[in-house]
């Protein structure tokens, strides 16, 4: 089962590439214009997903930050520090997955909340944090979709076929992972 896990915490670093290249494109006051959406903005989005990543990663580590990873609610205003700060959150969940012991897939995982204390096994928290991601990925997609910026491919990680190792193949090379890395 945790063999799994691996390729879906690759998926989510990359998903985050692109997302954040595309915004990259994005002047400040572009990212934090008021946009109708959950959060309000997309660089608010984009600091939601980091957040959450925060506690739930701290979680599955077995150390969990608890509600403290929510506060400030945009942690990072400006994307070159959101970019850093969700790439060390990313390649730590990828760690996680790649340690046998940590994604056992019955292993209790605690999470402090403000109603005490929520105790799930490490494969459902695992999910619903990279289902909780793709949801506001695609968020942040369709805010893009309203600016200059082309929305990111974000759709084509799984498949051998050439066309698709292809496209993944320059972002793998920038995140400085390979296909091996992905499909050991």
């Amino acid at each position: 089962m945790s063999q799994l896990f691996a390729p879906q915490a690759y998926n989510n670093a990359w998903s985050n590439h692109r997302l954040h290249r595309a915004c990259a494109g994005l002047t400040d006051a572009e990212l934090a214009r008021p946009r109708p959406s959950f959060f309000g903005s997309i660089i608010a989005t984009l600091n939601h997903i980091l957040i959450v990543d925060w506690y739930y990663v701290s979680a599955l580590e077995g150390a969990c930050m608890g509600p403290a990873a929510f506060e400030p609610e945009v942690p990072h205003p400006d994307l070159p520090a959101l970019r850093a700060a969700q790439r060390d959150v990313d390649r730590r969940l990828i760690a996680v997955t790649e340690d046998a012991t940590l994604s056992d897939p019955a292993r209790i995982v605690h999470m402090p909340r403000s109603s005490g204390m929520q105790e799930e096994r490490f494969d459902r928290t695992f999910l619903h944090l990279i289902q909780h991601q793709i949801h506001h990925r695609g968020q942040v997609h369709a805010l893009l979709s309203m600016t200059k910026v082309a929305p990111p491919q974000l759709d084509e990680f799984y498949m051998a076929w050439d066309n698709d190792a292809a496209l993944r193949a320059p972002d793998l090379s920038e995140m400085g992972v390979t296909e091996d890395d992905i499909w050991r």
